[in-house]
């Protein structure tokens, strides 16, 4: 019996996962727009924008695994996931940079990264995609945790210590950023070489 997966037609690219995909592109706009609406106000549109940054990213994991589960992975589909995690990812940190609440060299440093490998992405995309690797994975789960930390006013719930492991997050998330980029440039250069 010759395997689903094998030779893909091009309407298999309109699937479940590629579509929340694209909705978790179209909702980093309007994310921004109600962090920013009223100066990052702890207010509820600060509170609403968090919650829709959860909502947002927690979409990765179940489009992944919806893929996965019902062989609808495309190549689409891995090109797609990591741009839209970047979009949404990026514009927090572009946001809370123009708020005061993150310094603008954490965002540069993440942002080049981020870009540097997408538009690398972009460029072999004709010739092979590459997939997320799990240091990749990590790094995004490790933004997601630090990003939705800062997004949310918690010290108004738990105090300001929760400053501190807001900052011991964001930390951790730039180091794996800069440690999954480094690994990342290292496989492709291996690949280009055994090509």
């Amino acid at each position: 019996m010759a395997s689903s997966s094998a030779a893909q037609p091009r309407s298999a690219n309109l699937n479940l996962p590629n579509t929340i995909t694209v909705v978790r592109i179209l909702l980093a706009p309007v994310f921004v727009w109600m962090l920013l609406a009223d100066g990052g106000a702890d207010g509820g549109l600060r509170w609403a924008a968090a919650a829709l940054f959860v909502l947002a990213i927690a979409t990765d994991g179940i489009d992944g695994a919806i893929a996965r589960r019902y062989g609808l992975v495309t190549d689409l589909g891995k090109l797609l996931d990591p741009i839209a995690d970047k979009i949404l990812t990026g514009g927090a940190l572009i946001a809370l940079s123009i708020l005061g609440e993150l310094p603008w060299w954490v965002t540069a440093i993440v942002l080049v990264r981020e870009l540097g490998i997408t538009v690398h992405r972009m460029i072999v995309a004709t010739d092979h995609v590459v997939a997320a690797a799990w240091m990749g994975k990590l790094k995004t789960l490790a933004q997601a945790i630090a990003i939705s930390m800062a997004l949310a006013p918690l010290y108004l719930v738990v105090g300001e210590w929760v400053f501190w492991l807001n900052g011991a997050l964001m930390s951790v998330a730039v180091a794996l950023t800069v440690a999954s980029g480094i690994d990342y440039v290292i496989t492709a250069a291996k690949a280009g070489r055994r090509r």
